[in-house]
């Protein structure tokens, strides 16, 4: 003979079961509306130094943003440094889940290995290079929750071609933007 459940127990069950997946759901459609944004980068430069320019795409549910500028005088280091800078400053709200993707060591290792950490402790020491960025890019990230994801440069990430094409037909574009921290630092 089955076991019988009588009725109370079988509300209660009920109740919190119900309540359960109440939670579960309402769990689900704040992660959605919260999620990870993910912003793909990419920097070149036409000459080390050189020409220059940066892309970006923005991710976030079923949005998508595409940013890219383009330099007179600049570097490879710095254009990738720079499209992480503009994905982040396009950012209208603080304390996001962030994924970078980045093709770029200098930039990932930078962050990831603690790089950026030993240079800001030490003043940037050794004439670290490209400081002005690195210490734009340390305000704005202290704001999100940032991870970065490496990628590997003109492979088969769609979004990784995407902001290489952004950024290399912004360096070859006209109207080019003056590196202000790079032509200083030539001065």
């Amino acid at each position: 003979m089955p076991l019988q459940i009588t009725n109370p127990l079988r509300i209660y069950l009920k109740q919190v079961f119900s309540r359960y997946n109440v939670h579960l759901l309402r769990t689900k459609i704040m992660k959605e509306s919260t999620g990870e944004i993910k912003i793909y980068t990419d920097g070149a430069s036409r000459g080390n130094p050189g020409k220059g320019g940066y892309g970006v795409v923005l991710l976030w549910g079923q949005h998508r943003k595409e940013l890219s500028a383009g330099y007179r005088l600049t570097t490879n280091n710095r254009m990738e440094l720079m499209a992480v800078i503009a994905g982040l400053e396009a950012l209208r709200k603080n304390n996001l889940n962030i994924a970078i993707y980045s093709d770029s060591n200098y930039v990932v290792k930078a962050f990831m290995e603690g790089w950026l950490k030993k240079w800001i402790a030490t003043n940037f020491k050794g004439n670290i290079k490209n400081r002005d960025l690195w210490e734009r890019f340390n305000i704005l990230s202290k704001n999100h929750n940032i991870r970065f994801i490496w990628v590997k440069g003109h492979a088969e990430n769609m979004y990784n071609n995407r902001c290489d094409l952004l950024a290399t037909k912004a360096a070859d574009g006209s109207g080019l933007l003056v590196d202000e921290g790079y032509e200083a630092e030539k001065r």
